[in-house]
């Protein structure tokens, strides 16, 4: 159990049947009246985020979620199979489940699988991930402002802006979290 006045930024807790985590906290003590705890909270399985005041006092069931290494290894239609390393079981996950930035993500890559009881909620690929660009238009010299960008498609089909400079064949260096291009690879 924990309760609400030892609230830490990244704890999980369980709350009404669902599982949150602290988003933001703060500990208010007004001149007048009790003292309170302002929070903001993320639904980990719908990912909404909801702002909520909490008395110190109230007590929460701590919430377990554990994150586990597997490698994706194919899709078949709509379902996505990711093989755990120690027991070589495959698992298939619906595409609902992966999430806008798994579109980086290509076959025999390592991903943090995220459960709660079980039930997988989350895929989080790699923070950083090397791509070949598969497509894009011939950068030009001159006239341009400064940072200057292009479209470009890469090797597992997703679309970032990349520097003028960069051409078709090169690996490039992807922030997941953002989906912007880092540096050349």
């Amino acid at each position: 159990m924990v309760t609400a006045g030892d609230f830490r930024n990244g704890m999980t807790f369980e709350m009404d049947g669902n599982v949150y985590q602290i988003v933001e906290f703060q500990h208010v003590k007004p001149g007048k009246g009790a003292a309170f705890v302002r929070t903001k909270i993320k639904n980990v399985i719908a990912g909404t985020t909801v702002e909520r005041t909490f008395n110190p006092n109230d007590k929460f069931p701590t919430a377990y979620i554990e994150r586990k290494d597997m490698e994706y290894s194919y899709n078949d239609g709509d379902l996505y199979y990711f093989m755990d390393p120690e027991t070589y079981d495959m698992v298939p996950l619906n595409a609902d489940t992966l999430g806008d930035n798994f579109r980086f993500v290509k076959e025999n890559m390592v991903c943090k699988v995220a459960s709660f009881k079980g039930t997988v909620f989350a895929v989080e690929p790699p923070n950083f991930v090397e791509l070949q660009v598969t497509q894009t238009d011939p950068g030009f010299a001159g006239n341009t402002a400064t940072n200057a960008t292009k479209p470009a498609t890469l090797e597992t089909g997703a679309e970032v802006r990349v520097p003028l400079f960069i051409n078709e064949g090169e690996m490039i260096r992807i922030d997941t979290r953002t989906g912007e291009y880092m540096e050349r690879a």
